[in-house]
């Protein structure tokens, strides 16, 4: 198999910088703009798509060799205010890679069930295994977003009164840096995405999957009611990614507005990813070497015959 260039691994290095978060002092949402397409022209749509093609080939093949060494395992985190394009990107990004080595789940509102245990428990359960990619389409961060913004969220949860302070907030940022430190000590890589989107370019979706037919089966009422709480959600999602943005498991605050560009920046981050860690099939010991040297020995003396 072929291997991603070097010019194409230091370009994703420094696109996915741009937007690499790893310390959260200071953070503010404001200083990112959802418009932003960094190097790329708005225009130029044959270039971005021959970058964006190059950079899914160069994901599969490192995908491939993550699954062989069958050491480390990524995970994804995805989150974003509605239409901001996370299905896109995720659908886009990650369609050359094969299905065996990845994996994707999508959190809704937790059940019955996932209310007795922990707010961590459902996503532990879902953790990828070494060698493949995870992704959460939504995580644990809806336990400092959603529950954050409506109080009836959190008053559902089915905590002891007495744990529910004025801390409860600084304590699950606690909770979650601890989680993926944990999570990086043990051969985990967290990437975690926040789709920027501006408001005015989401009301311009909404009413996209209101005029099409065929994504009016896209549209809940209740996007509407998220989106008057707008400003809570931003400052809610400002104040997560600044307590929560470590050198281990950095947020990446990806532009929006254009799908294509939020589709290139993304993959750009999980090549750069791939691309540092020392991945490579795994080698052949002596013992092996002889089990095949056996197994093509009676290969070759088999009846059948040999095809053209």
């Amino acid at each position: 198999m072929s291997t991603p260039t070097k010019d194409l691994i230091e370009d994703s290095r420094k696109l996915a910088r741009r937007y690499r978060i790893d310390d959260g002092d200071g953070f503010r949402l404001k200083d990112f703009d959802p418009d932003d397409t960094g190097p790329f022209e708005k225009e130029d749509k044959e270039v971005t798509e021959k970058v964006l093609a190059e950079g899914k080939t160069a994901l599969s093949e490192m995908q491939e060799l993550l699954y062989a060494q069958d050491r480390w395992s990524i995970l994804l985190i995805f989150q974003a205010m509605d239409a901001a394009g996370k299905d896109g990107a995720i659908k886009h990004v990650m369609s050359g890679v094969n299905p065996q080595g990845c994996q994707v789940v999508a959190f809704g509102p937790p059940s019955e069930k996932e209310l007795d245990h922990t707010w961590l428990w459902r996503c532990m359960l879902e953790l990828p295994e070494r060698g493949r990619i995870g992704i959460f389409n939504r995580s644990y961060y809806e336990e400092t977003l959603v529950a954050r913004v409506k109080k009836q969220v959190l008053a559902s949860q089915k905590i002891p009164a007495d744990l529910v302070t004025d801390d409860i907030w600084k304590e699950r940022f606690d909770d979650i840096r601890h989680f993926e430190k944990h999570l990086s000590r043990n051969g985990t890589i967290v990437r975690k995405f926040f789709l920027h989107v501006s408001k005015g370019e989401q009301r311009r979706r909404f009413l996209s999957r209101l005029d099409d037919p065929e994504k009016n089966w896209k549209f809940r009422m209740g996007d509407l009611d998220d989106r008057e709480l707008w400003d809570d959600y931003q400052d809610a999602y400002e104040k997560a990614i600044r307590h929560t943005a470590t050198s281990h498991s950095p947020w990446y605050v990806i532009p929006a507005d254009h799908k294509w560009y939020a589709r290139l920046a993304v993959a750009a981050v999980v090549v750069e990813t791939l691309a540092s860690l020392d991945l490579h099939f795994p080698e052949i010991d002596p013992a092996q070497r002889e089990v095949l040297a056996q197994a093509r020995t009676r290969l070759t003396k088999s009846k059948e015959s040999t095809p053209p």
